[in-house]
């Protein structure tokens, strides 16, 4: 898990980037929001945790900025504003969490960890177990297969998530024609059978079926 940490106290910033990185978090420390938000915008990060009152762009305005830009990192207010109009403040622009000062460190962690548990749970609704070590990722369109990520070509893509829809039932070779071609394309029965066989080289064997003069059936055989 990667952190940006956004502490404009600098012994503070340095006892919990310190107390993380000896929990085995790779994190990135600024001491205003202005940096912070450069970083976000450069970096990749898992979990932001803000300080609010602090230097060039106080927080509540920075998480903000980065919800109104698409910017979902789950996000932990860290202040020693504790009025519940500030607490009401910080949700309303966007923080999964908010942890008044002062605070123990081992309660940050607890409040990172249940982060981390939602995060992976979310990630998880997003998968669709085919069978054993072979999910597909809807939100990212990717097909993993064992710890490899597969980006299938358009048809196969197609393929696959018609399949994914009708599991265990007979398709019929008109409807998947449909599926994989636009109006103004040409569809046929031997460049059908080539995209079922370049998918079939991801998937389980016996996988996908064969029903002679019908279609196919897809068989999913991970229990749900």
């Amino acid at each position: 898990m990667k952190i940006l940490l956004l502490e404009d106290d600098i012994g503070l910033g340095d006892i919990m980037s310190e107390y993380l990185e000896d929990n085995d978090f790779e994190l990135d420390l600024v001491y205003d929001g202005e940096e912070a938000l450069d970083k976000a915008y450069e970096t990749k990060y898992d979990l932001y945790i803000f300080d609010v009152n602090v230097p060039a762009i106080k927080g509540f305005d920075l998480l903000k900025t980065l919800r109104d830009n698409g910017d979902a990192t789950p996000t932990i207010f860290v202040t020693s504003l504790n009025d519940i109009e500030d607490v009401s403040k910080g949700f309303e622009s966007g923080a999964d969490d908010y942890l008044k000062k002062p605070f123990e460190l081992a309660e940050l962690l607890l409040r990172i960890k249940n982060i981390q548990k939602r995060s992976y749970t979310q990630q998880r609704s997003n998968m669709i177990e085919i069978d054993k070590d072979i999910s597909f990722d809807i939100e990212t369109e990717l097909l993993y297969v064992g710890e490899e990520s597969i980006s299938l070509p358009q048809k196969e893509l197609k393929l696959l998530k018609h399949f994914l829809k009708h599991p265990n039932e007979i398709i019929t070779f008109e409807d998947l024609y449909t599926v994989l071609w636009d109006y103004d394309e040409t569809s046929s029965a031997e460049s059908l059978r080539a995209h079922i066989k370049n998918l079939r080289k991801h998937l389980s064997k016996d996988m996908i079926h064969n029903l002679r003069g019908l279609g196919y059936r897809f068989e999913m055989k991970a229990s749900d």
